[in-house]
């Protein structure tokens, strides 16, 4: 396994370590279990950007780290979306459409996979516009409730950003459809 797709596995292993602390965050209110829920998850969103570099600049470009990839930053977003709605920040509907667009999109890989040609369909502008918003919006909230435990700016600004990002996933969603709509055409 090459070093590009060590780190999107390392992704998907921070997800328990950040689901502790975004449950203790949850539990307890206590600004360290914040920060550490946001470094935890700085930390796995920062190898999302070193794996793609990596494999581009050295041609270690592979269909698992295309697969996989995108498939880790699924899990890891979703995860956090889970538990800032249990919060209250992130409203049940950004959660649906974000769900929404993860199945249906990872549906549309599948169908191009199983394609008479097996194609490998990449994250396209729109889906990494989408990624990099969410997990900034992520980590603004983690580090945000951690320094300033009791402001409700924080809350009003997660909430904003949770809401953009859903028309983010909806834009992109839409789009990743849109492009590759032969694969659906094409299917029995």
């Amino acid at each position: 396994m090459n070093l590009p797709n060590k780190l999107t596995v390392a992704r998907i292993l921070l997800v328990p370590v950040f689901m502790v602390f975004a449950s203790l965050s949850a539990a307890r209110g206590t600004a360290l279990w914040y920060i550490l829920a946001g470094v935890v998850f700085a930390a796995a969103s920062i190898t999302d950007t070193l794996d793609g570099r990596i494999a581009r600049s050295r041609g270690l470009v592979t269909d698992f780290g295309k697969f996989a990839d995108p498939l880790a930053d699924k899990i890891l977003t979703t995860t956090a979306f889970i538990y800032m709605m249990l919060e209250g920040v992130c409203h049940p509907v950004v959660l649906v459409l974000v769900l929404f667009r993860e199945f249906a999109v990872s549906g549309l890989r599948m169908v191009a996979a199983g394609s008479q040609d097996g194609r490998v369909i990449a994250a396209n502008m729109w889906g990494k516009v989408k990624t990099t918003v969410q997990m900034l919006s992520i980590v603004f909230f983690y580090f945000g409730r951690g320094i300033w435990t009791a402001s409700g700016a924080v809350w009003t600004a997660s909430r904003a950003l949770c809401w953009l990002c859903a028309a983010l996933t909806v834009i992109s969603g839409v789009k990743y459809f849109a492009d590759n709509r032969h694969f659906i055409a094409g299917t029995k």
